[in-house]
């Protein structure tokens, strides 16, 4: 098997100046604190299955079923509701940052009795509650199921999964979700998406030049505050402003290895130490053939048994060729690493062995990460 790699590692980057070609806008690497999706969650109906709902062994469905026909005047038992045609469903979707009423969002529904399909219902209104406990969505339509279920008396054919469908621009926004600044604007937190104290710094410093009334501080690896001297007249300009600052961000030595497509992605500071690399592929191939033994003649001896026997012949080959050796000098790249085990043409599972040996032995100057 050979090894499809690609390396993200250029030497002629490293002599152009990776430092300089790292400076990125500040919202690249961060956000806004309360700038996020939030999740929302309820419960409903799915009305307009074919036989394939859930039954009679779901009494919150039945008895879900008999309140909402006494919201429209019916009157009806729940012993009496004995069709297929409804399923319980939990309905999911998230609300986006700054969404105002009337913004529509999508929608997933899945089951949550023994429905055998969602095909072709249609969810009824629904409302959407976010971990606070306040509806901000109301949630309705055609279910759309990416999949399908036929059931015969001895055989079934199933696609994906029938019981979970999806319902686009499903949802209508009713609450806005506003964007929670402390202290009425005169304070801003900066999150960083991947903790680092380098860059939370630079962060800082970015900040602070281009604010020089304001106090910034680097709270922790994640978050930059910002404390403005007075309420700016306009919040939203302001943090236009300091989203679009420049900052030289520090880049993580990192190597990422994913053995089912066999890639190998390293990041700009990933150095090797000196390292020599013996990796030996001893090869064990085990034979067994069965051989028919038939008796020469006809004999007979009382109290013993004639009878044609199967004898079992195995035979063990084992090869150990001799172990390429692969020197590493001292500086080296991934990349270098890369081309040196292609023209010894190791298998992509040598070749995370031999990472891992690497990073065991302390000569990999980053962290590893495997796939």
């Amino acid at each position: 098997m050979r090894i499809t790699i690609a390396a993200v590692l250029v030497a002629a980057l490293c002599q152009a100046g990776w430092a300089h070609a790292g400076a990125v806008k500040v919202k690249d690497i961060a956000r806004v604190a309360g700038v996020r999706e939030n999740q929302l969650t309820g419960y409903g109906l799915v009305f307009g299955l074919s036989g394939s709902g859930d039954s009679q062994r779901n009494r919150a469905t039945v008895q879900s079923v008999a309140n909402t026909l006494r919201n429209f005047g019916v009157n009806v038992a729940e012993d009496d509701i004995a069709s297929r045609n409804v399923a319980a469903v939990i309905v999911t979707a998230k609300l986006p940052p700054f969404a105002e009423p009337g913004q529509m969002v999508d929608v997933q529904v899945a089951s949550s009795g023994d429905a055998r399909s969602l095909t072709g219902g249609t969810l009824m209104l629904t409302p959407l509650m976010a971990a606070d406990g306040r509806l901000y969505a109301m949630a309705q339509g055609a279910i759309s199921v990416g999949g399908y279920q036929f059931q015969g008396v001895t055989a079934s054919l199933q696609k994906n999964h029938p019981t979970v469908g999806w319902i686009p621009s499903g949802a209508s926004i009713e609450r806005a979700s506003p964007l929670p600044v402390a202290g009425e604007g005169r304070e801003l937190s900066i999150l960083l998406n991947e903790p680092d104290f380098t860059n939370a710094s630079r962060i800082a410093s970015v900040i602070r030049s281009a604010e020089p009334s304001s106090t910034v501080r680097a709270a922790h690896a994640g978050k930059v505050t910002v404390s403005f001297a007075s309420p700016p007249a306009d919040l939203v300009e302001r943090i236009a402003h300091l989203e679009n600052l420049s900052v030289v961000q520090d880049r993580p030595a990192r190597v990422v290895v994913n053995e089912r497509t066999g890639t190998v992605v390293a990041g700009g500071d990933v150095r090797l130490g000196q390292v020599g690399i013996s990796h030996a592929g001893l090869r064990v191939e085990i034979r067994t053939e069965y051989q028919v033994s038939q008796p020469d003649g006809i004999y007979y001896r009382p109290g013993h048994s004639i009878a044609t026997a199967v004898v079992p012949s195995t035979t063990i080959k084992a090869e150990d060729p001799e172990a390429p050796l692969v020197r590493i000098p001292e500086g080296a790249t991934v990349a270098d690493l890369i081309s040196a085990l292609r023209a010894v043409h190791l298998s992509t599972r040598d070749v995370i062995a031999v990472l891992q040996s690497i990073k065991a032995a302390g000569s990999l100057d980053g962290e590893l990460v495997i796939q």
